[in-house]
């Protein structure tokens, strides 16, 4: 099958090297011209995917893994091509936060009327804090984790504090997203949607954010994530959240993978914060992982509207970030980054082990015959190592094994992934029927 797989920053772009390895004759675009270099010596290549729509022709699959490609991709399938990423409302589902949960609430999910989200300019969010007292959660328009800061004071000082920065980095225009906060177990259920119903289990994941251990630190995206699949649709946090957006997603005709993340508060308190309709990361390293079935069936049944019986591991699913700097931050100074640095696998690293790599801001060079693999950008984002076991703990302690035996200088990341999920959460989830 011919694959054209269509990524602006990497966001899921190791599912096309995870769809050549299943014998997919793949061309990978890569918008972002300083991300351009990554997956050299691993995927084919292409400067101008739309001529290549005559290679993919209508019986391939084009995949985008992204949002802002929503309107191109309804175009393409009215045309007749087979398209998986999302929709041109999916695109709004996610990106205008306001409207997003203006959605959710005509669906019938219930949001309490406190649960405030509001866009600003940088500007009129310093008006508007001062004049309404009160803990703000502050998020950037688009996937720039580095720029969300999570308020703790009672008057939004600190938040103010760090809208006057941004006032001087972006200037008081810049359009910002403000969101009460609440306190709570932090949990997102996902599922893929074929255009008419939802195809295979549920998804849920628990996603680490902060860039420390303890949720302590800036937020860089996804450092880590836990994540198991559930056969049975009844749960109670799926059906009082994403089960609502039938009708909307079948509206748009989205085919595609989109998730609710949530604060849980307590048995009877659920607060819905925002939407991701899109593939993730690392989302979808993590699904590659627990997914037994192959992508390329899978997609394309998700494409043409058909169902599908996706077979998965029983169990969790563990997925940890190797970064380096200038990560968490996004920063256009080429003199921070280490596009070039070498990555060294131990000897001992077997094969099996190394089936649980995924790969981001990487290279391939061959060096007398032998595969030379190298960082490729300057995000700092370059692979992540996934397990999958019965248990959190043995999930952990295999994945951990693996990270030993890999060395990228300058490398760090979390070593708490799954365990304050597996020592306090899971339990109380499950006692108030979320789960």
């Amino acid at each position: 099958m011919n694959v054209l797989f269509i990524s602006r920053e990497l966001i899921a772009a190791d599912l096309a090297y995870q769809l050549k390895k299943e014998g997919c004759d793949v061309k990978l675009y890569i918008e972002n011209a300083c991300d351009r270099d990554c997956f050299n010596g691993m995927v084919r290549k292409t400067n101008d995917w739309r001529k290549d729509l005559k290679w993919v022709k209508k019986d391939g699959l084009i995949i985008f893994d992204d949002t802002g490609y929503g309107e191109i991709q309804d175009a393409l399938r009215k045309k007749g091509y087979m398209v998986i990423g999302g929709s041109g409302d999916g695109d709004k589902l996610e990106l205008n936060r306001k409207y997003g949960q203006n959605v959710l609430k005509k669906c019938g999910v219930k949001i309490d009327n406190d649960f405030k989200t509001k866009s600003f300019t940088v500007n009129s969010a310093i008006s508007f804090i001062k004049g309404c007292k009160s803990k703000w959660v502050l998020k950037n328009e688009n996937h720039d984790e580095s720029l969300t800061y999570v308020g703790n004071k009672d008057d939004g000082s600190d938040v103010i504090s760090i809208l006057e920065n941004y006032k001087i980095r972006f200037g008081g225009s810049y359009r910002i997203a403000l969101q009460q906060r609440v306190f709570g177990i932090e949990i997102a259920i996902g599922r893929f949607f074929n255009g008419k119903d939802w195809v295979g289990p549920l998804v849920f994941n628990v996603e680490h954010k902060h860039f420390c251990n303890d949720n302590v630190g800036p937020m860089g995206g996804e450092t880590g994530t836990l994540m198991w699949y559930e056969k049975n649709e009844n749960k109670r946090l799926f059906m009082e959240t994403l089960a609502k957006l039938k009708p909307q997603l079948q509206k748009s005709n989205y085919r595609g993978y989109i998730d609710i993340n949530c604060i849980v508060a307590d048995k009877d308190t659920i607060y819905p914060m925002e939407m991701t309709s899109r593939f993730g990361s690392s989302t979808n390293e993590t699904q590659s992982e627990i997914q037994e079935s192959s992508w390329r069936d899978f997609l394309f049944s998700v494409a043409k509207g058909e169902d599908y019986n996706l077979k998965y591991k029983k169990g969790y699913g563990i997925n940890v970030a190797l970064t380096v700097p200038p990560f968490p931050y996004v920063t256009s100074d080429k003199n921070l980054g280490q596009k070039g640095v070498n990555i060294f696998f131990d000897k001992t690293l077997s094969q099996e082990e190394f089936s649980h790599i995924h790969f981001e801001e990487v290279q391939v060079k061959m060096k007398n015959k032998i595969a030379c693999y190298n960082i490729a950008s300057s995000t700092g984002y370059v692979l992540y190592i996934t397990e999958c076991r019965k248990t959190i703990h043995e999930a952990r302690a295999k994945i951990y094994k693996i990270i030993e035996k890999i060395i990228i200088p300058k490398m760090f990341y979390r070593t708490d992934i799954g365990l304050n999920f597996m020592k306090n959460n899971y339990k109380l989830l499950k006692k108030w029927g979320w789960i």
